[in-house]
């Protein structure tokens, strides 16, 4: 188990609590290992009704920790990055996530696979993929379009552009944008304390027809992105881009 993972089991909710605060919650091999088992494991647990993903009040994730992602494999069906994301895409039970603050990369992208999202109203959502010289993950080129677009999807993977909760919730990337704080997290635990009370088979037929044939699409998109993802980490122009940001200057692309 992770450190940097908080786990709670109560009142038919799991809430995974990101818990990396020196970092920005930035998320490591271990972290996304110890979601994915966590999500997996409530698939089959009769007691779980619902699932949180949150940071803290004020951060929710500045996305992969940099150092951790270089150094490490993360492709390949066995790695933890590629167990979560197939957790959270292939989850029966409703995801709910809160959102403070920085929301980068991943932890854009892993909304697009949650049900009910619930953000602050000055939260900083971001997919900076093509600014580090890589490619979107998590599906998000076949969610993004097909849940705001293609306009907007290009604006915010093309050009990397941050928005703010209130603009997610505008735009229907987040279902509502709330005060910043304890207000975001009391929001998502009373959405899932409701769900945790309706018939859980009725629960999971209506996601399940609610998400029928994305999933299974994104999956497959999920591991063609995983693979083109790989090849770009390796390559020139995503090492000037990664040591750039971590010698906080402005690459240069030759």
């Amino acid at each position: 188990m992770s450190e940097h993972l908080l786990i709670d089991r109560s009142e038919g909710v799991l809430t995974l609590t990101l818990n990396r605060a020196d970092k920005k919650n930035a998320l490591t091999r271990d972290m996304y290992g110890v979601m994915g088992e966590a999500i997996n494991a409530a698939q089959d647990d009769a007691s779980i009704r619902a699932v949180v993903i949150q940071g803290s009040t004020e951060c929710f994730t500045s996305g992969n920790d940099v150092a951790d992602f270089i150094n490490n494999e993360r492709s390949g069906t066995d790695s933890p990055v590629y167990i979560f994301l197939k957790a959270i895409c292939h989850a029966s039970k409703p995801l709910i996530a809160a959102v403070n603050g920085p929301a980068v990369g991943i932890g854009t992208t892993m909304l697009l696979h949650c049900d009910l999202i619930y953000a602050a109203e000055n939260a900083r959502l971001k997919m900076p993929f093509v600014n580090l010289g890589l490619c979107p993950e998590a599906g998000s080129s076949f969610l993004l379009p097909r849940l705001l677009g293609h306009p907007r999807a290009a604006e915010l993977l093309l050009l990397g552009e941050e928005i703010s909760g209130t603009r997610a919730a505008e735009i229907g990337l987040v279902n509502q944008a709330l005060p910043a704080g304890e207000t975001v997290l009391q929001a998502a635990r009373k959405a899932a304390l409701r769900i945790a009370e309706q018939p859980p088979g009725s629960v999971r037929l209506t996601k399940q027809l609610i998400r029928a044939g994305i999933s299974r699409t994104a999956d497959e998109v999920m591991e063609t992105e995983g693979q083109h993802f790989a090849q770009l980490l390796g390559g020139a122009e995503a090492k000037e881009a990664l040591t750039a940001f971590m010698e906080k200057r402005k690459p240069v692309f030759a």
